[in-house]
Formats: structure tokens, sequence, C-alpha cells
């Protein structure tokens, strides 16, 4: 069962302003991943649903998050199908976020109040979304739209709350296109999660990357 509220999720979304995401095989190395980026003031992360076995290594790090980091809110994604999300949420995931729009893991979610955030990339997508109750949608693949993309939609849709993933960098130019155009959060992987960090055990430098990216945002809001 999730620990946070779906209101709760999007509030932090809305007041950090970024959700690191990542997924490793390991859970040792992948509790590591978390620890670092928690130190360095995240608090909302995402594991993909990527490999084989992972939602036991998510199982391993929703427990560890409820015993050693309090305050994160972990969540999963690239589910893509409501029997997916289902075992996530028995595992304690507080948040779904998938690639597509699928009504079935809306309901899924919705019946235990968990936020979901579904990878749209039409206007018509992203009002079906809205309508079948979500609170952030997921812009994927950020990188192919832009962040004109989210200004061309928040004209129309000054309501809509977008998660950019994909082509999000923390770098001071890259998050100020985004936020300028009105995004809520984003979604950074690689980018701020590089396999050579994780190949070198580098987590001191994750947790001042997720420090100096949190720092960025947080001006360019001021």
């Amino acid at each position: 069962m999730a620990k946070f509220t779906r209101i709760q999720v999007a509030q932090a979304m809305a007041e950090t302003g970024m959700v690191p995401l990542f997924y490793h095989a390991d859970s040792e190395v992948s509790k590591n991943i978390l620890a670092a980026c928690y130190r360095g003031g995240a608090r909302l992360m995402e594991f993909t649903n990527r490999g084989d076995f992972a939602h036991e290594v998510f199982r391993e790090l929703s427990k560890y998050c409820r015993q050693e980091l309090p305050e994160m809110i972990l969540g999963v994604g690239s589910v893509t199908d409501a029997g997916t999300a289902a075992l996530y949420l028995q595992l304690g995931a507080n948040f779904v976020v998938t690639p597509v729009l699928r009504e079935d893991i809306a309901l899924v979610c919705n019946r235990k109040k968990v936020l979901w955030a579904p990878g749209c990339a039409t206007l018509t997508e992203i009002c079906r979304a809205e309508e079948l109750g979500c609170e952030i949608v997921k812009l994927f693949p950020g990188d192919v739209y832009g962040p004109g993309f989210v200004k061309a939609i928040k004209g129309p849709q000054p309501w809509t709350s977008i998660m950019p993933t994909g082509g999000v960098s923390p770098t001071h130019d890259n998050l100020k296109a985004w936020f300028d155009a009105g995004v809520t959060c984003v979604g950074m992987g690689s980018q701020l999660i590089s396999s050579t960090l994780i190949q070198s055990g580098d987590y001191a430098a994750l947790e001042a990357n997720t420090r100096q990216a949190l720092a960025i945002i947080q001006s360019l809001r001021a």
C-alpha cells in the first residue's frame, strides 16, 4: 500500500520540480542510488520497470525507503498494463508512470487513490487523461516535442500540469527552457544518474549533481 497520497505526491512534484528516474538490476546498487539522491535533496524517485524481476528489486527498495529514507516518495515507471500496475501497488508504489495513456491503469490507480502520470503526446490524449483523473501528465518523449509544445498546450489549458521526460538535462539552459515554458516538474534519467557514475560507484558525485539540479530549478522559480 502507498505511504503517500496522490495529493501529497502531486504537491511534492510541484514543490521540488524534479523526479529522478533509473533502473538497475542490483538492489544494493539501487539502494546506493536512492540514498545519494536523497542526500542531495530529491524526495521523489521513479524506478523503471525495465528488466527481468524488476519488481523484486523494487520490493527491496520500497522496504529500504520506509526504514532508512522516510521522506522518499518511491514510484514506478515504464508500466504498460493494469496487472503490472497492481503488482507494484501491492509492493508499495506511491505513484505509477506510464509511457502511454492506458485507461485500465487509470482505473487501478484511482481505485487506490494513487497518482498516475500517463505518457501523452497530443492535446487530445492530455484532455482524456485529465478526464480520467490525472493530476500530472508525462510528456514523452520530451526531446521530440520540446518546450515549445508545452508552451502551446499551456495557452488553451493553463491548468494542465506537465512533466517532460527524455531530453531533460541538469544544465541551467536546458532547465530554464522547460520551466519558462510552464512545466510543473521534469523527469530526469541518464543525464543525472549516468552509467559512468554507477559503474564507478561515485555516489558523492551523484549527490552533488542532484543538489545542483534542484538548486537550479529553485533559482529559476525564484
